[in-house]
């Protein structure tokens, strides 16, 4: 089995793969002072949950964009399943080339992302993912990669909407039933789902114009990919689990395992 692990800025995504079937997943809160003990219960209660044995796992692959938690996860995953784990970094096998000014600057998700991707549908995309962060990443028919946008994500804008404004109240993230809102809940509601989807649909309208190529496949992934992707007009597929995907295909590229 292969456990994937994904380390985002919010949360951290975790699957598990019996040859190329995912057989479970989990998406716990980002610690960044979480300690090597705490890794090791939180993993034991994980597999327990699904009476998967931690004996089983015999590879791991980690995707990691904070830095503070790396060392400890690392560390507890070689204690508890006797198994190196495999980082995502500079100057493994990905199947893609990275057109970034700077290739070491690109995080390591953006990559598994377009892995998984392009693996898929061997075109030219664009991938949306909607994390701490919202990117959209760019790889050409050629399975180039040849960057993208950051944008500030959705929860981190509505959060601080809430820090800023004295008198606007924290609000669940969903679709208002209209456009124009009638109270403050629905009015804020509004502003982010609205002001978003016009956001994604406006970027990769830009984006696909500029990359001059066959209208790429557009791909939705992270936490808020449905939410978002349901009422997109130009989000072709909505994937939660893309980067796990990448993750396993990166991991079988660089595996010595026959």
């Amino acid at each position: 089995m292969l456990l994937a692990v994904d380390v985002g800025n919010t949360n951290i995504v975790l699957g598990v793969f019996e040859k190329d079937e995912l057989i479970t997943h989990w998406r716990v809160v980002t610690a960044r002072d979480r300690t090597v003990d705490e890794y090791k219960l939180l993993l034991k209660e994980l597999f327990s949950l699904e009476k998967i044995s931690v004996s089983d796992v015999d590879g791991i692959a980690v995707s990691c964009v904070v830095p503070p938690v790396i060392t400890a996860l690392e560390k507890a995953c070689g204690e508890l399943f006797n198994v190196k784990p495999f980082i995502i970094g500079p100057g493994i096998k990905t199947g893609i080339s990275i057109l970034y000014d700077n290739p070491k600057e690109v995080g390591a998700d953006r990559i598994v992302n377009a892995v998984a991707g392009y693996d898929k549908y061997k075109k030219s995309l664009i991938i949306v993912d909607f994390g701490t962060a919202t990117t959209f990443d760019c790889v050409s028919k050629k399975g180039e990669y040849l960057g993208g946008v950051i944008s500030p994500g959705i929860g981190i804008s509505l959060e601080a909407l809430f820090t800023h404004a004295s008198k606007l109240p924290r609000v669940e993230i969903t679709a208002p039933p209209s456009v124009i809102g009638t109270n403050t809940v629905q009015s804020m509601q509004s502003g982010i789902f609205y002001g978003y989807l016009s956001l994604v649909e406006g970027i990769i309208k830009l984006i696909s114009k500029e990359m001059k190529e066959e209208k790429p496949v557009v791909i939705a992934t992270g936490g808020f990919a449905e939410l978002i992707g349901s009422a997109s007009g130009s989000i072709t597929e909505v994937d939660e689990f893309l980067t796990l995907k990448g993750l396993k295909i990166i991991y079988s590229k660089n595996s010595t395992k026959k």
